[in-house]
């Protein structure tokens, strides 16, 4: 079944729901994913994001996305001086991913620790997106629904702690994915739940035995 906001397209600053709309979202699912503040963004764009990223407008999405500006804020248009007013400097280059839509960036936080964190997503049309790398991790959500990503180590009973954390607070988890590069090192789960974590469930999380880090997207706030 296809919803009918996915023909006309989503409210938002033109003029591409692919290039401007659902750049501005991906950008700002990569912030909200960051581990902490960052004062510099590089863009790596891949195929058509290169291709057109001034004559769209995927540039000042991109930026505006990051600065936590949504799709339908004419703010878009005045990025570059709301980044310069926060400090926070910027630059585009070409790349090439593998096994990725044509509308895709991979965007790296140089984080105030000195550290760099690289998100990589695609715009998929429609103003929609999906994630496909989080850090170090394969990941594969769109963020439509409240999502969680939590870095922790890989245990036995990890995910079950972490979904009953969840279940307990009354919030239905849709799905739930998980992605570890070797047995028993570095890990994460992704949770994608049928409505909004409050911030004690996350601390709560953030407190288990053997977690890293936690971040909370959730696009309808």
């Amino acid at each position: 079944m296809i919803s009918i906001f996915e023909v006309t397209g989503p409210v938002m600053i033109g003029p591409s729901s692919s290039h401007t709309a659902g750049a501005a979202r991906l950008a700002r699912v990569a912030a909200a994913l960051a581990p902490e503040p960052f004062s510099h963004v590089t863009f790596g764009l891949h195929g058509s994001f290169y291709d057109t990223y001034r004559g769209h407008g995927t540039d000042k999405a991109l930026l505006a996305g990051v600065l936590g500006i949504c799709e339908d804020d004419e703010a878009i248009r005045d990025a570059f001086v709301l980044a310069e007013e926060a400090g926070l400097t910027y630059d585009y280059q070409p790349i090439t991913l593998e096994d990725v839509h044509e509308n895709s960036v991979q965007i790296s936080f140089q984080l105030q620790s000195g550290t760099t964190f690289d998100v990589i997503g695609s715009s998929i049309g429609g103003g929609q997106i999906e994630i496909s790398q989080v850090g170090e991790f394969e990941a594969s959500f769109s963020a439509v629904l409240p999502t969680l990503f939590v870095a922790h180590l890989d245990r036995r009973g990890m995910i079950s702690e972490i979904s009953s954390v969840i279940s307990d607070s009354g919030v239905n988890i849709g799905v739930l994915r998980h992605s570890r590069r070797t047995r028993g090192g570095d890990a994460s789960t992704v949770a994608e739940t049928d409505g909004p974590l409050n911030p004690d469930v996350i601390e709560a999380i953030s407190n288990l035995p053997d977690v890293y880090s936690v971040r909370s997207v959730n696009l309808s706030i």
